[in-house]
């Protein structure tokens, strides 16, 4: 893990130019473990981790007015020393402005600027701390510092309405640690903090003018060329000499085996349109996207393409047919990656402990053994489907601009799905509730709805999308949580409805997107944590700030046609030059994750039932472990249960449990009282008095 650390206090006074820290509990000097100073008092600044030397830069104007910046950034340094005398004025927007991903740290006199990102896979955190602030990229950190307990409503919220930014709000799994949403900066002005948007909201009022489809698209490839050439721009990294041979095994096995990637920049290659895209556009860049000359095969001109085949369960012959199309270009050097039922989902339940908990801790063994056959940097198509697809709550926003004639093929390719005359009518009514549906009442309603524990939802495709088309619904775990923890969720969306206005300036389907895309990033963050490769870096170029503006510059009419995604991509490569794309690239896989997760589970029935002998969310009041040992069994025995809520169950339980048991702190110079949660779990008496 990597992250910054820092606060802003009160005290005007500083200590010296080379130093930094904090008082605790006994006199002691606080630092951050295996930290890298930035900045001294009297807000200091560290860096946490294993960052790259060309991944924290810091430009200085004087003694204090200063820019860091954190991660892959394509703006050079003439250009961060103008936008920091920019940004002394107040201006915010242009710090996210730039190609890459990374966090932006502005320090102008007593005032500091941290800007989180569009889509939420760089977060900040804060807390109240010494009088002042503590702010970080990471909420472990500032739990430890003020020793902080566990927050069982967020628990709740984040097991019964996953989806919903007025269950959650601004709380993370610790108490009294907060989070900035994305789109937002935190503002410290000597300990004082206050939160501020950075991004323009569209009115409710009038409908946004229309768009050009053509320059829409176009601004979506200029943005992910960007994206990509920031990265390939960037020094090369040489992981970790080999430290000797093995015997029977060549140079990459030999890496693999020993969890040390290959030099250079590789991409995965799925079949898929967003992996080969991002591949394609990679490798057809200027320069040598591969190996360094000198190391590994000296074939400095190739991308690492990396395929991954599931020998236990098929279904994808097709795709990666594609994939090894592709990959003859010969600015690609292909690797597949081969996967037994030691790669299944819940297969390997041993990891790290991340951040925060997250669904793809069942998965990360599954993607580990693909990223340890890729290189020092590694492209993935994540966030593609969210940042391009329609969630099908853009219906209603059609309905609500008065263009319904745009409703005719995506409905049409519903009724086609299910084969009804009647689908038409019934989305159509659905989009047009929703659409005269206040944001108020939609919470409300699944108050409602939690309290009553309606957890039935219609099957199907269609089912799915008429189930979707309303402003919030239960996550797929409600249906196992106690009435204590779901009345309390019920009591945060009540009390929400009152005060909450995120939902209510926006259209529902831009307000599904945005939910779902900060839901997404933030399980992708748990993601590379958990399945990290020691001198690895997994890129995501889908999810930098500008590839995510340009997307959401796409006319809703384009993206809610059927097909939208890889028609939007393949009009990017065509614009990139590339056009000689296999046939049925970008068709959508029938074959479903769902049937490796059912094998999975299967196959790993009986240690889940185990870790749920004596589980820690029973414990504190969030479930019945009877309950939900019968439902793993069930699942297992090919019952149709919903198995993203059983991934959300298991994948919580992992998290307390590598939480609970860890030992030490993210801070020297600490009693060792001083973590996160130090008593453990408390049974808790009064649950609803924390929701109220």
């Amino acid at each position: 893990m990597r992250w910054l650390v820092g606060w802003s206090s009160t005290a005007a006074g500083t200590s010296g130019a080379g130093t930094a820290g904090a008082t605790g509990y006994d006199g002691e000097t606080l630092h951050p473990v295996g930290s890298h100073l930035l900045w001294g008092d009297p807000d200091p600044l560290w860096a946490v981790g294993d960052w790259r030397p060309d991944e924290v830069r810091v430009v200085r104007a004087d003694a204090q007015n200063r820019i860091a910046v954190l991660g892959t950034c394509a703006a050079g340094d003439e250009e961060l020393r103008r936008a920091l005398f920019t940004a002394r004025g107040g201006a915010l927007r242009h710090l996210t402005a730039w190609a890459g991903s990374y966090t932006a740290v502005v320090q102008v006199g007593r005032r500091i600027t941290v800007c989180g990102d569009l889509a939420g896979a760089r977060p900040v955190f804060h807390t109240p701390w010494a009088g002042g602030t503590a702010y970080a990229t990471a909420a472990l950190p500032l739990a430890d510092l003020i020793e902080a307990n566990l927050d069982f409503g967020h628990l709740a919220a984040l097991l019964a309405a996953p989806d919903v930014p007025a269950a959650l709000r601004d709380t993370t799994p610790y108490e009294g640690v907060r989070r900035i949403p994305p789109g937002h900066a935190l503002v410290l002005r000597a300990g004082a903090r206050e939160i501020t948007g950075y991004e323009p909201v569209a009115s409710l009022a009038v409908a946004a003018p229309p768009a050009d489809p053509d320059r829409a698209v176009d601004a979506v490839r200029d943005a992910l060329v960007e994206a990509v050439r920031a990265r390939m721009s960037a020094p090369r990294h040489v992981p970790d000499l080999d430290p000797g041979p093995v015997p029977g095994m060549g140079p990459a096995e030999r890496r693999a085996a020993r969890g040390m990637p290959m030099p250079g920049i590789g991409a995965d290659l799925s079949g898929g349109p967003a992996s080969g895209t991002l591949a394609l556009l990679a490798a057809g860049l200027p320069g040598r996207p591969g190996t360094l000359l000198g190391h590994g095969t000296g074939a400095g001109e190739r991308l690492l393409a990396v395929t991954f085949n599931d020998l236990a369960v098929g279904g994808r012959e097709a795709e990666l047919e594609r994939a090894g199309t592709l990959a003859a270009n010969p600015r690609l050097h292909h690797v597949v990656v081969t996967g037994g039922e030691e790669t299944l989902p819940y297969a390997d339940l041993d990891g790290p402990l991340t951040d925060e908990p997250g669904p793809s801790l069942v998965t990360a063994g599954r993607h580990r053994a693909r990223f340890a056959a890729g290189s020092a940097d590694h492209f993935t198509g994540h966030g593609a489907r969210q940042v391009l697809d329609a969630h099908p709550a853009r219906l209603a926003d059609l309905l609500m601009d008065r263009k319904r004639r745009h409703l005719v093929r995506p409905v049409a390719a519903l009724a086609r799905a299910d084969g009804s005359v009647m689908v038409p009518a019934r989305v159509y009514g659905a989009a047009r509730r929703l659409a005269r549906t206040p944001y108020r009442t939609g919470l409300e309603l699944l108050a409602e709805r939690l309290i009553r524990r309606r957890f039935d939802e219609p099957k199907g495709a269609v089912g799915a999308s008429l189930a979707a088309l309303a402003w919030a619904r239960p996550g797929p775990a409600a249906r196992w949580l106690t009435g204590e923890a779901l009345a309390e969720v019920s009591v945060l969306l009540s009390s929400g409805a009152d005060r909450s206005t995120l939902g209510a300036s926006q259209r529902p389907g831009e307000f599904h997107a945005r939910a779902v895309l900060a839901r997404y990033a933030a399980d992708l963050r748990v993601l590379e944590q958990a399945a990290e490769i020691r001198s690895q870096r997994l890129h995501a170029p889908f999810l930098d700030n500008q590839v995510v503006r340009a997307c959401r510059d796409l006319p809703e009419a384009l993206r809610v046609q059927p097909g939208a995604r890889s028609a939007v991509l393949r009009t990017v490569l065509e614009g990139a030059g590339v056009t000689d794309l296999p046939p049925g690239w970008g068709t959508p896989s029938h074959a479903s994750s769902a049937a490796a997760t059912r094998a999975g589970l299967r196959l790993a029935a009986d240690s889940l039932v185990d870790l749920f002998s004596t589980p820690f969310l029973a414990e504190a009041g969030l479930i019945e472990a009877r309950v939900v040992r019968k439902a793993l069994r069930a699942a297992a025995s090919g019952e149709p249960l919903p198995l993203d809520g059983l991934a959300d169950l298991v994948s919580l339980e992992l998290w307390l449990r590598r939480l609970l048991s860890r030992r030490g702190t993210c801070w020297t110079g600490t009693p060792a009282r001083a973590r996160a949660v130090p008593s453990g779990i408390q049974p808790r008496r009064d649950a609803l008095a924390s929701g109220a």
